[in-house]
């Protein structure tokens, strides 16, 4: 299942921008409101979870400074990547988009595909208010 969010519109640099999401510490102000727990636990990794959902780790998988960040969940049993991908449109102007990679099953898909979408929609428009 592959899911993108909109792109939006930053006035700061690719390379701003790309510091602030490297920095995964900076994840908890990228949570939608309905986020109830939110754990550092390294410089790679973080925990989340949202109301009535599992808790879910996320890493940093791979990472092209100024233009892309890869993180993926920690645990083998649902698979997925979430990266964000930048575009220096000028010094002082990016174009930020999110995309998520999952390999599900139909019905997990089907269950899962609304709330993640939101979710992605959620922490692009965050993205934005933060560096806006």
């Amino acid at each position: 299942m592959n899911l993108e969010s909109p792109r939006v519109s930053l006035n700061k640099s690719a390379q701003e921008v790309f510091e602030f999401i490297s920095n995964l510490e900076n994840f908890e102000k990228l949570m939608p409101e309905n986020t109830d727990k939110f754990e550092l636990i390294n410089e790679n990794r973080f925990l989340f979870a949202l109301k009535g959902m599992p808790e879910i780790v996320l890493e940093k998988k791979d990472q092209t400074p100024y233009t892309e960040l890869v993180l993926g969940a920690a645990s083998d049993k649902l698979p997925f990547k979430l990266k964000a991908v930048i575009n220096a449109v000028s010094d002082s102007s990016t174009e930020v988009q999110l995309y998520f990679e999952g390999e599900f099953n139909a019905m997990m898909a089907m269950m899962v595909k609304a709330p993640l979408t939101k979710f992605l929609n959620s922490l692009i428009e965050q993205l934005q208010s933060n560096l806006s």
